[in-house]
């Protein structure tokens, strides 16, 4: 067992080869790695030395940008240009390392791939030679010459960087946006999305030299919570967390036979808060657990499903939510400890589901349980129980109103010092070198998405277009809130088909949830209803990528598979709807009186108790109707829709008693 959780780290970068990223090697390698460090180092300290925001952002983009283009390659041609040398095999961790280690030799960037991190640098580091007159002048709408072809390449330029990093779904998104914004004014004027037209010096203008376009929000968020976390993880990873949390796993639930299920998805919501990732956790956790899943009598498809499952709670769960958590935080200008408040209910209420259908499906597959060779839990807590100590003190110093930013870099200094206590995993120059290096390369397909999320977001703002569309989708719901809140949620899931989580939510957050507070719908329960549905793109079919990485591993069918993963996280799909269509919805982000949050929680699980019923616990149609009848009417959480539920779910068991007894005679 502790074989296969050393493998652990392999096994996620691997899975990340699987993104166009280059293998690089050699001396252009180590420069990339050593550009990367000083960008984590640059973001650390200006944690506790800010610097002025578009100057800071522009600053990051300056170094991120170049770096896409030489780690990330262009696709637009099939050979692959080899460097030479001898590819580096010691410590190296990340993308490019994964495939350097996996054998063969690096690649070379094009001469293109130079001009264009060329071209980036230049247009970025242009303005801040002189950032005061050049924000003037974009304020005063008196772009020189020289202002509108840098903005201009800086459009084609980021275009570009989407579509190496995350294909082509958002970059022609994009580009549909800015055709929008410069040939609105050509359409009919009876339009609701018809406006004035604005020329390409405004449009230039909005998105380039202030922060409303490239450097706003989205990209403030890379550049300040994103990466602070993926150092945070990287350094975890690093000092021997993954291992120690795997190993942790398979200790704490030993001799059951749902023991083999709640231990993978205990080890998946572990991962999480190194990986960040819901597909990387659901590969790096499944080559280690299936092993055990199929010793244990799981079907591969059920196995596949918990794999997944147990992996995308990792983006739902606290304390290291999803990059969309951080943009909530700074939309509704609260602090990043109120988001993790807000999630912590229905995160409950997630596991819960999960580990109810993990109780079901042991019975109906008569799974046993499994003897795996790791150390017991309370050895591997008196040893290596220190892991924990950083995770809680992000939480202490958030509470003690410490900004996000201070306590996560805090807690990384700590789970450096800690790493000394473990001589396997001491953090030398050379590991923190590497980690510095590793946050940053996970982020840069962030950042590229965040920066070109900015041209959504500033034609969105420029022309009206959110609070049209948002108009629109009422107007379509005849004004009725359950009607707009269903064709909300399947327009973010669907968007979420084909872009990123990140850009899915950025984009649904400006264009879909106006159209929940138009009826009444708090922000921040519209924020976190798109949030959630944005985040579950990842399991909904037909794409749901956790599925498909889960059934890869298993060998399973990946329809099959995807249908488990969607049982599994059935809670995660209704619970949303239940905090944004009844007044006491709120209670179940934490809000209110403390006696009004404890009693709809305790509804709400009841009602995740009943979709278990529904969705496999009862073996006879009639009972799961009426359990799935009883779920619905306890998620209104008011008082007679609850009366009802309950008395609903008692003639469901009623049902089933009766149907059993009369079996058994």
């Amino acid at each position: 067992m502790t074989e296969l959780s050393d493998r652990a780290p392999e096994l996620a970068a691997a899975h990340e080869q699987e993104r166009p990223a280059r293998v690089l090697t050699g001396r252009l390698w180590l420069g990339v790695r050593i550009v990367g460090g000083l960008l984590s180092v640059y973001s650390l300290v200006v944690v506790f030395r800010p610097v002025e925001a578009l100057e800071q952002r522009m600053t990051f983009l300056a170094v991120a940008l170049p770096l896409v283009f030489l780690c990330y390659r262009s696709g637009w041609s099939s050979p692959v240009r080899r460097a030479r040398g001898r590819p580096r095999q010691e410590d190296d961790s990340g993308p490019a390392a994964a495939g350097a280690q996996a054998g063969g030799r690096g690649e070379r960037p094009g001469v293109a791939d130079w001009l264009l991190a060329a071209a980036s640098l230049a247009v970025l580091l242009y303005p801040l030679l002189d950032i005061d007159a050049f924000r003037d002048r974009g304020s005063g709408s008196a772009l020189t010459p020289l202002d509108l072809v840098a903005g201009v390449a800086l459009t084609v330029l980021l275009l570009e960087a989407v579509r190496r990093t995350v294909g082509w779904a958002l970059t022609i998104i994009c580009i549909v946006f800015l055709i929008y914004a410069y040939f609105g004014a050509y359409l009919p004027i009876t339009w609701p999305i018809g406006h004035r037209g604005f020329d390409l010096s405004q449009i230039v203008s909005q998105l380039y030299t202030g922060t409303e376009g490239f450097f706003g929000v989205p990209l403030q968020v890379a550049a300040s919570y994103i990466i602070l976390f993926t150092v945070y993880g990287a350094v975890l990873d690093f000092s021997g967390a993954s291992r120690f949390f795997i190993d942790l796993s398979f200790a704490a639930f030993r001799r059951s036979r749902s023991a083999p299920g709640r231990t993978v998805t205990l080890a998946g919501f572990l991962l999480g808060t190194v990986s960040g990732s819901g597909v990387a956790t659901t590969v790096s956790l499944g080559s280690v657990a299936w092993p055990v899943l199929r010793r244990a009598g799981y079907p591969r498809e059920p196995a596949g499903g918990i794999l997944a499952a147990g992996g995308i709670g990792a983006i739902l769960s606290p304390p290291t939510l999803g990059a969309a958590a951080f943009i909530i935080a700074e939309l509704l200008q609260v602090s990043y400890l109120q988001v993790l408040l807000y999630a912590t209910i229905p995160t409950l209420l997630y596991y819960l589901g999960i580990f109810l259908a993990i109780e079901v499906d042991s019975r109906r597959f008569g799974t046993r349980a499994v003897e795996v060779d790791a150390p017991g839990a309370g050895r591997l807590l008196l040893r290596f129980g220190y892991h924990f100590s950083s995770l809680i003190l992000i939480i202490v110093l958030m509470a003690l109103d410490r900004s996000a930013f201070q306590s996560v870099v805090i807690a990384t200094a700590i789970a450096f010092a800690l790493s000394f206590l473990d001589p396997a995993h001491r953090m030398g120059p050379r590991r923190v070198g590497e980690a510095l290096a590793k946050g940053t390369l996970e982020v840069l397909p962030v950042t590229a998405v965040c920066a070109a999320a900015g041209i959504i977001v500033g034609v969105i703002t420029q022309t009206g277009l959110g609070l049209n569309l948002s108009s629109i989708i009422v107007d379509v719901a005849a004004g009725n809130l359950i009607l707009t809140t269903l064709l909300a949620g399947v327009a973010v899931m669907l968007l979420g088909l084909a872009v990123p989580v990140t850009a899915s939510f950025i984009i649904a957050a400006v264009i879909i949830r106006p159209a929940l507070t138009q009826l009444g719908v708090s922000p921040a329960e519209a924020y976190m209803f798109v949030f959630y549905y944005a985040v579950l793109s990842e399991v909904s079919p037909p794409t749901a990528l956790s599925a498909v990485a889960a059934a890869a591993i298993t060998g399973g069918n990946t329809y099959r598979t995807m249908m488990m993963t969607w049982r599994y996280t059935l809670p995660a799909f209704l619970v949303p709807f239940a905090f944004v269509l009844t007044p006491n919805g709120q209670a179940l982000l934490g809000q209110g009186p403390i006696g009004t949050v404890l009693l709809m929680a305790a509804v709400s699980a009841v009602a995740v108790a009943a979709l278990a019923m529904a969705t496999g616990g009862l073996p006879g149609i009639p009972e799961r109707l009426l359990a799935a009848v009883a779920a619905v009417l306890l998620l209104f959480l008011e008082p007679v829709p609850i009366a009802a539920g309950l008395a609903v779910l008692a003639v469901a068991a009623a049902v089933h008693l009766i149907r059993q007894r009369r079996h058994r005679t």
